[in-house]
């Protein structure tokens, strides 16, 4: 598939997008390269070949989940302007 320039003008109106007429052709045989680039790899025979998710098959290393950190929240509301509940209050910024 090819675009014309009636194509390019029509995609770069409903882009909004002004071009001259020397953009026009240069973004027409840009886009035709693209289309071109696409139709070579849609001509590429996949059959027998899995999806992938990503290019590379890795496998992430995931740690355990457990607690490493002590409960420090009591040492952090000492230091806090203003708690109320175990909370902390905060200046009211929505009347």
């Amino acid at each position: 598939m090819s675009l014309t320039l009636e194509d390019v003008t029509r995609i770069a109106l409903l882009s909004r997008i002004d071009l001259s007429a020397a953009e026009r052709e240069a973004t027409r045989d840009q886009l035709n390269g693209i289309l071109g680039f696409i139709e070579q790899l849609q001509a590429v025979d996949t059959t027998g070949i899995e999806p992938m998710a990503h290019a590379v098959d890795v496998v992430q290393r995931l740690r355990p989940d457990v607690v490493t950190e002590t409960d420090r929240r009591a040492d952090f509301q000492a230091v806090a302007p203003e708690t109320e509940a175990g909370l902390y209050l905060v200046p009211r910024v929505v009347e």
